[in-house]
């Protein structure tokens, strides 16, 4: 049951252009504010109308500019859980659910629903409350309810975490994933969190000013990210320049230094990044080396997180050691730390479309 997006829509400041496939599962859109990604949903939807282009679920048109097919909200099978939620303030709890059973006309099967849902989302005992009388979390259970209950066959997420405390946040996520595990069709978390991407997603496409890059597995993005964008936005601390000297090697002129590295090159290749976690200290031998000084040093929650930089260097490394790894690392030491060959990004600065 694949989700077909190819859509161009002209905004104020940039342009979206999006061509994605989204198959069977749950595949997030990741991007910073701004990217793009919420249009992105409320284009599928229906909320709001592309420019150009063309949108197919399941074989199913929804929107094609060529061929003046613009289907309505209600006729897409989309279910879509916006970001506050957009429960309806003048309706009780059972009034909502049913706003979501519209489509089915047998009384009996509507209460059959109609009960199925309450029981499965804990909301025994509310149905006769107001939105305004709702917990955060339970006014997201009321949304999702809705938005089953007329069985779609896609279903949008756009941010919907993002008004809930950091402790509801994660015992909601458990729920809310439990929900796309037990759902056939094609799901689309839009989120800028990437933590939250990478619990909950199989796919990821990447959004940059608008621009979507090709639909990755989740784990070859954050491990393997093609563009620079793509290393930022997964979390990379360390991105700079970076010249190709030949495979396996290559020149980071604001480290003053030459890295081997693992990942096949190509003449495309404008910078290279390596996750703060990776860098160790270790011996002047050791490949990849360099030597460091420690210009800041600060500690976080559970870690050590140190500036280094590197001797005839003219831009700073992160490093996040450990607690008990970091704690003899202060301003002005010195030292060699290890960057690993096989943890050498090799990024684009943007992707060819």
């Amino acid at each position: 049951m694949p989700l077909t997006v190819d859509i161009i829509k002209r905004l104020q400041g940039f342009t979206l252009n999006v061509s994605l496939t989204a198959e069977a599962g749950v595949t997030a859109l990741l991007g910073a504010s701004g990217s793009g990604k919420s249009m992105t949903l409320r284009c599928i939807a229906g909320v709001e109308k592309p420019d150009e282009g063309r949108i197919v679920l399941d074989g199913r048109v929804l929107y094609d500019s060529g061929e003046k097919i613009d289907l309505p909200p209600q006729e897409r099978r989309v279910g879509y859980l916006f970001q506050r939620y957009a429960l309806f303030p003048n309706m009780t709890v059972l009034q909502n659910i049913d706003a979501g059973l519209s489509r089915e006309l047998d009384a009996r099967i509507r209460q059959a629903k109609r009960e199925s849902l309450i029981s499965r989302f804990r909301l025994d005992g509310l149905e006769q409350r107001y939105p305004r009388e709702l917990s955060g979390g339970q006014m997201q259970r009321v949304a999702l309810c809705r938005m089953l209950a007329g069985e779609p066959e896609a279903i949008l997420l756009d941010e919907p975490f993002a008004a809930l405390d950091s402790h509801l946040r994660w015992q909601l996520e458990g729920e809310v994933k439990q929900t796309l595990n037990e759902f056939s069709g094609v799901a689309l978390l839009v989120s800028h969190d990437r933590g939250e991407v990478y619990r909950m997603s199989q796919r990821v496409c990447v959004l940059n000013d608008g621009a979507s890059e090709p639909v990755l597995g989740t784990t070859e993005l954050f491990d393997h990210p093609r563009t620079l964008q793509a290393a930022l936005i997964t979390g990379c601390k360390n991105c700079v320049p970076a010249e190709i000297l030949s495979q396996g090697k290559i020149h980071v002129p604001d480290w003053n230094a030459r890295l081997a590295c693992s990942q096949a090159a190509d003449g495309a290749i404008t910078h290279t990044g390596i996750r703060a976690h990776y860098i160790l200290p270790c011996a002047a031998e050791v490949e990849n080396a360099l030597y460091c000084r420690v210009v800041e040093a600060a500690d976080d929650v559970f870690s050590r997180v140190l500036t280094l930089l590197p001797a005839g260097g003219t831009g700073t490394i992160r490093v996040e050691l450990s607690r008990a790894a970091g704690e003899r690392f202060i301003p002005g030491s010195e030292g060699w730390f290890c960057l690993p060959k096989e943890h050498i990004m090799l990024l684009r600065e943007t992707h060819e479309r």
